[in-house]
């Protein structure tokens, strides 16, 4: 099966560890998907995500800085998963969160790739910003 990488990068106005928390605590991304998680926390643990349409493992929790999962689609060929890595970067008083997904089936890459736009940045930033001492949120 051919594959593809996704590389996205975006700025949120939150401190590192507000990202973080957002992507690792269940009921948090819960909150900003609209959607049930299930989120281990531990390396080797599993997570559930979007009502089940996305799972996979932890490979490695750097708290506050990395993580790097197995994930995979339902819709996927049978037993296929990519490698997704979320790195965290205080920037300007904001995370810089750099995303990079090896492994997308070719046919579902495109899709893939706006979905992470559409149902993980921009409401996570959403939910994030509007916390922040930014006077505009």
């Amino acid at each position: 099966m051919e594959t593809k990488i996704i590389r996205q990068s975006i700025i949120i106005k939150a401190p590192p560890h507000e990202v973080y928390e957002a992507l690792m605590d269940s009921e948090k991304h819960a909150k900003f998907t609209g959607s049930k998680a299930m989120i281990s926390r531990k390396v080797n643990g599993k997570f559930s995500v979007f009502d089940g349409y996305a799972e996979g493992s932890n490979l490695e929790l750097q708290a506050d800085s990395k993580i790097v999962q197995t994930w995979r689609a339902d819709d996927w060929p049978e037993g296929h998963y990519s490698k997704v890595t979320f790195s965290l970067k205080e920037e300007n008083g904001g995370t810089r969160l750099t995303f990079t997904q090896i492994g997308v089936p070719t046919e579902f890459r495109d899709s893939i790739a706006e979905g992470w736009r559409d149902y993980y940045w921009q409401p996570m930033k959403k939910m994030l910003e509007k916390n922040s001492d930014d006077p505009c949120n």
